[in-house]
């Protein structure tokens, strides 16, 4: 085939009435030609997924499409949700899905689930427990046959999302389209999974169409990029030219947002008073009943210290022990061995009242900003509801929530609204703004940006810098993203299986780092002649 696998020309998705735009997408043309890789970029909102969708057949009910044609090779594409597309999902289209866990059925061994998408096409049983073994094996799962009697709670993240990729390739569809498949992943995960995309797609004339807002993710795999922005297609051309030379102000910003660099921060450090410090700290969970009891060592002899109003990153893979020494720091765990101090005060061992005083000191931006927050709780009650606890009057809390909103940058008029009324980065601010209601001296983040477009990280980002710089507070941040880290921290430590492999200044540990698993990260990492060119 010589022409492109799908063509798009002027496709329309209107919004039912009430939405806050007429269309979903609007007037989008493209194509993907075999063998390409086409990158549809732009944030939460943007139309990309309605794109994705509108190309499987997939658009929900509320949806329509108004205009436009796709050509799927060579012939046009059936009406929406027509059973047409049974023959050409899995078969000749297929599509990746951000959530790998949410792709898979908890009840079923992921072999048996690979074999019924081949059963389903008419496949007999011998072949296709051969396609299925042979698929496994082509996307790079060491013990294949041990994965396949695996259930989906028995894979880590990366093998989950290769399971999804074994599914979508198991009948050599012509197109794969990828929606955010590598957004929930740490970057060696990422490294290994866009790799096995471009390799497959190589290997077997795949045309793809990857969904993303990570221009850094962008930069290592695009042939051509489309820019989208409220429905609109704004941009689109050959990645060299859209990366080094945008035409239109909002392609800039992304990349501008992308390629963010550290501010200068104040010199501090050394000479700074410590407001927490951490010694040999040692954390095992203990798992199973007592016939399969097994233990885990999450955090092995983790020693740390923060200065007041400095900012300590704290990065690793998925499985690192990042999130259970976070639970240490915030004696929410009893961990086994270790000291901790805080401003000056031992308080491994405090419980009860000195405990709760201590909370009211000590606060938590967490990753999920839609989980975050009580649904059916005003977000002006959701602020003033930790001052309220611990005996400010209800007024005076309330006008604090007010302050605290216009703060993080959000209308007070707000105060009344729900949080199913904002966006998840106003979500975020909103949970920033509650962490703050208590004028703690430490806060801890604990992944605050990773389910958050690149603009908005860093919005969230400069927010964090500017109210550490006004209130002093210092902070550990958390996080899998190295350029997130890089842009924040003044320190890091990097955590692999539980222990701390390096740590130091953020220039000296990112810019000269003295172990191979730092070095091993910095280069997974996407993005990074995109880095360099900025």
């Amino acid at each position: 085939m010589s022409g492109p696998v799908i063509s798009v020309a002027g496709l329309s998705v209107a919004l039912p009435p009430g939405g806050d735009r007429p269309f979903a997408v609007k007037e989008v043309g493209f194509s993907v030609a075999p063998g390409e890789t086409v990158c549809l970029v732009g944030e939460s909102g943007s139309g990309k997924s309605v794109v994705a969708q509108a190309l499987m057949g997939m658009l929900p009910p509320q949806l329509a499409q108004t205009a436009g044609r796709v050509t799927f090779q060579g012939a046009d594409l059936p009406p929406q949700r027509d059973p047409g597309y049974a023959r050409l999902r899995s078969a000749r289209m297929a599509m990746i899905f951000q959530d790998a866990s949410a792709s898979l059925d908890p009840l079923i061994r992921v072999g048996r689930q690979l074999e019924e998408i081949a059963q389903v096409h008419g496949m007999g049983r011998a072949e296709r427990r051969a396609r299925v073994a042979e698929t496994l094996r082509a996307v790079r799962l060491r013990d294949p046959d041990r994965i396949a009697r695996s259930y989906p709670h028995q894979l880590s993240g990366g093998q989950a999302q290769r399971i999804v990729i074994a599914g979508v390739l198991l009948l050599n569809p012509a197109l794969l389209i990828a929606d955010e498949p590598t957004t929930a992943l740490d970057v060696t995960t990422q490294a290994e999974i866009l790799t096995l995309i471009r390799d497959l797609q190589r290997e077997r004339g795949t045309a793809v169409l990857f969904i993303t807002h990570d221009f850094g993710v962008v930069s290592d795999i695009a042939d051509r990029i489309v820019v989208m922005q409220a429905g609109l297609v704004v941009e689109q051309g050959p990645a060299p030219r859209v990366l080094a030379r945008p035409e239109h102000p909002y392609t800039a910003a992304l990349l501008a947002a992308a390629t963010k660099q550290a501010s200068p921060r104040a010199p501090g450090g050394a000479a700074a008073r410590p407001i927490l410090e951490a010694a040999h700290i040692g954390l095992t969970y203990r798992l199973g009943g007592p016939f399969n009891r097994r233990s885990i060592e999450a955090v092995r002899d983790v020693s740390l210290t923060l200065q007041k109003g400095r900012t300590l990153a704290v990065v690793g893979e998925s499985g690192s022990g990042k999130s259970s020494l976070a639970r240490c720091l915030l004696r929410l765990e009893p961990f086994q061995s270790g000291t901790l101090t805080f401003d000056g005060q031992d308080i491994t061992h405090v419980g009860g009242a000195e405990l709760r005083s201590l909370r009211r000191r000590i606060q938590v931006v967490l990753q999920d900003p839609f989980g975050a927050l009580n649904p059916r709780q005003s977000v002006g009650a959701a602020i003033a509801e930790g001052p309220i606890l611990h005996g400010m009057p209800k007024a005076q809390a309330m006008e604090r929530a007010a302050e605290l909103l216009s703060l993080v940058n959000l209308a007070p008029q707000a105060i009344n609204r729900f949080p199913h009324e904002f966006s998840g980065g106003q979500r975020q601010r909103i949970c920033i703004a509650r962490a703050l209601a208590l004028d703690p001296e430490l806060l801890i983040a604990d992944e605050a940006v990773s389910a958050l477009d690149v603009s908005v990280q860093a919005q969230i980002l400069d927010l964090f810098a500017d109210l550490q710089r006004r209130l002093g507070f210092a902070m550990v941040f958390i996080t899998h993203d190295l350029r997130v880290a890089r842009a924040i921290a003044d320190d890091v430590i990097v955590m692999q299986h539980g222990r701390v492999v390096e740590q130091g200044p953020v220039e000296r540990v990112f810019g000269a780092p003295s172990e191979l698993y730092t070095r091993a990260l910095l280069e997974a990492a996407p993005g990074r002649a995109l880095q360099g060119a900025a």
